[in-house]
C-alpha cells in the first residue's frame, strides 16, 4: 500500500435539537500512506455547534487542512506505518424540521437554470447520464408532469425496479449497474435516481447522513446512516428519497411509495464523496 491515497468519508452522528457526536475511525497501514479525511461538520452548520469539535489524530501527526471545491472541510495527513486512530467529538443543534413537501414546485428550463446548478447535470462516476439511461429515461418520464411529479415518478420506478439488500452491497456499482442488477442499498437508489433526474435536465445532487427518528414507529435500532438526494425545482433543492427505511403505511402516509418529503433526517451538510458534488 505504499504510497497509496485513501480518502475517509464522514459519520458524524446528528441527532435532534443539542446532540453529541462521537466519532472515532482506527485505520491500520503497512506502509507510509497519504490519507485524505473528510470529517469535519460542514462550514455551512459550525454556527450550530454548541462547542467547537474536538477532532484529533492519535498518533499526533501533522495535519494540512483545506477546502475543496464543493466547500467541505478536508484535511491530509501522512501517518508512518502502523495504526492511526481518527477521532471527533461535537455538540451540534439541529432544528429537527421535516423534509418540504412542495408538489407545485416547477422544473427549469435548462437554459434558465443558474449557472451554479449545470454542473448536476453532467455525468460523474457514479451517475452515467451519457449512456442507455437517457433514452429510457426520456421513453418512461418524458410524458409525466415536468417538475415536482416527475422527479416523484423517478423515485416511484427506482423504489420499485431495485431490491434493497444489505448482503449485495459493494462500492463500485454505478447507476447503470443497479439499473441492471436491480438490486442494491441506500446509494444504488440514489445514484439511479440521481442519474434518470440529470437524463431529464432536473439538476440533482447526493446526500448523505442519518435518518430520524422523529413521526415514525419508535424501533429499538440506533438511526441508520442512509442516502438520497436533493433535486433543484422551483428555485430551491428540495429533498427525495427513493429508499425510504420506512413501513409502507409509514412511507405511503408520508408522501406515497418511493419518497418520503415529510420525513424528519440528521444530515451532515458535509460532504462524503457526493454532497455538494456531481455524485
Amino acid at each position: 500500500m505504499s504510497g497509496a491515497l485513501v480518502r475517509f468519508l464522514p459519520f458524524e452522528l446528528w441527532v435532534i435539537c443539542l446532540s453529541e457526536s462521537a466519532t472515532t475511525l482506527p485505520f491500520v497501514s503497512l506502509s507510509p500512506t497519504a490519507v485524505i479525511y473528510v470529517l469535519h461538520v460542514h462550514p455551512s452548520r459550525s454556527d450550530d455547534l454548541d462547542q467547537p469539535e474536538n477532532f484529533r489524530i492519535e498518533p499526533e501527526l501533522p495535519i494540512a487542512e483545506y477546502l475543496d471545491g464543493f466547500g467541505n472541510r478536508c484535511g491530509r495527513v501522512n501517518p508512518p506505518a502502523g495504526v492511526v486512530r481518527f477521532l471527533n467529538e461535537a455538540v451540534i443543534r439541529n432544528p429537527g424540521e421535516l423534509d418540504v413537501y412542495a408538489p407545485e414546485a416547477a422544473q427549469h428550463d435548462v437554459r434558465e437554470l443558474p449557472l451554479e446548478t449545470l454542473s448536476f447535470l453532467l455525468p460523474s462516476r457514479y451517475c452515467e447520464v451519457d449512456s442507455e439511461l437517457l433514452d429510457f429515461a426520456w421513453r418512461t418520464f418524458g410524458n409525466t408532469p415536468p417538475g415536482w411529479a416527475r422527479v416523484q415518478a423517478i423515485c416511484d420506478f427506482v423504489h420499485s425496479h431495485l431490491r434493497f439488500d444489505y448482503l449485495k452491497a459493494r462500492a463500485n456499482r454505478t447507476a447503470l449497474d443497479a439499473f441492471h442488477e436491480r438490486v442494491g442499498v441506500c446509494r444504488d437508489f440514489t445514484h439511479l435516481a440521481v442519474a434518470l433526474c440529470r437524463c431529464l435536465n432536473v439538476p440533482a445532487r447526493y446526500a448523505t447522513g442519518y435518518l430520524g427518528d422523529i413521526g415514525v414507529p419508535p424501533v429499538p435500532d440506533p438511526m441508520d446512516f442512509s442516502a438520497w438526494f436533493e433535486a433543484y425545482l422551483g428555485g430551491h433543492w428540495h429533498t427525495f428519497d427513493p429508499t425510504p427505511q420506512l413501513p409502507p403505511d409509514c412511507a405511503a402516509s408520508l408522501s406515497g411509495a418511493g419518497v418520503t418529503p415529510g420525513m424528519f433526517r440528521s444530515p451532515w451538510s458535509l460532504a462524503s464523496t457526493d454532497l455538494r458534488t456531481s455524485a
